[in-house]
């Protein structure tokens, strides 16, 4: 799948953590770390040999795997395994649909409090809350929330109907993504002249994307900090966040000097997960791709048990 490089001492210029929050300084810089551990020591826990031998076993047995963890300051690389490549990764592809929101919101064409009627969404059940309230109406701040927060893909459905799917491939374009694009709505089933799935990409790309996202570099450093607000709020901590021990329903108010984003996507047979941990030794964007066959239970079992030895040895590296 990959190898890591030879480990090495970041602790002088490595992100301590806080919570996702507005302001036009890069998330990562909101406080230093105080702790460090010799060089020795940390030297001979940052390694990811138990991910190699996780991700290794899933290839051996037929699944498609596109991993990168990127070093935050630096922007080199710590682990890669296919990342070039172009996979489905489901619900992970709103993320561009967010920056093309807060970009929006930004430069006033269009208004976080303008009113979105359900009604006039089609329906759609696969996930999300928004299915379930009485409320007929919400704010396109309110969608934003609920798209990265929840996964609500009626509330990503209702975003993109309003800002268009023109725009969001150009913000796309915009932000340098070759190998990524948003290619539907969210649909309960997919027929023959839909496309097949949501979105694609890989996982180098959306590694740099999370990077960009707290380094203040996407579109602008407001932009930027908006959707990694958003995506603080995220509630699906159970595949590479699983290693965190974060609230998955707080993990912005329960940091344990740790900084954390992520997005996961989910479609039949594919897991992904994207997002910025950062801690007193160390900070990285990572992304992971499983595309598996989900024959039964066991075999998603063994996928996901993938992304939380990604998660564990994660936690080492940065903490």
């Amino acid at each position: 799948m990959g190898t890591p490089p030879e480990p090495s001492d970041t602790g002088a210029t490595s992100p301590a953590a806080g919570s996702a929050r507005r302001d036009a300084q890069p998330l990562r810089r909101a406080h230093r770390p105080t702790r460090r551990l010799p060089r020795r020591a940390a030297a001979e826990r940052r390694t990811f040999t138990s991910t190699l031998k996780a991700l290794d076993d899933l290839a051996g047995a037929g699944a498609k795997i596109s991993v990168r963890i990127t070093d935050l300051d630096r922007g080199t690389e710590v682990l890669a395994g296919d990342d070039f490549v172009t996979l489905p990764v489901g619900g992970l592809g709103i993320v561009p649909l967010l920056v093309e929101v807060a970009a929006g919101f930004e430069a006033g064409t269009l208004d976080p409090q303008e009113s979105i009627d359900r009604a006039q969404v089609d329906d759609v059940g696969v996930a999300g809350v928004w299915q379930h309230l009485t409320t007929p109406t919400l704010s396109l701040s309110d969608l934003a929330v609920l798209a990265a927060a929840a996964g609500d893909a009626l509330a990503a459905n209702a975003l993109l109907d309003r800002v268009g799917m023109p725009a969001v491939r150009s913000r796309i374009e915009q932000l340098g993504l070759e190998r990524s694009a948003l290619l539907d709505r969210f649909r309960d089933r997919r027929g023959p002249d839909d496309a097949p799935h949501v979105a694609l990409g890989s996982s180098r790309e959306l590694a740099d994307l999370f990077r960009a996202l707290v380094n203040a570099d996407a579109v602008s450093a407001g932009v930027s900090a908006q959707v990694a607000e958003w995506l603080s709020l995220n509630h699906d901590l159970s595949l590479v966040a699983s290693a965190t021990g974060l609230d998955p329903f707080a993990h912005d108010h329960d940091a344990h000097d740790l900084l954390f984003i992520n997005k996961t996507g989910r479609e039949d047979g594919v897991r992904v997960e994207a997002g910025v941990l950062a801690g007193p030794r160390a900070g990285v964007s990572y992304a992971l791709i499983v595309c598996f066959d989900d024959l039964s239970i066991m075999h998603r079992m063994r996928a996901h048990e993938a992304f939380r030895t990604l998660g564990l040895d994660l936690m080492e590296y940065v903490y």
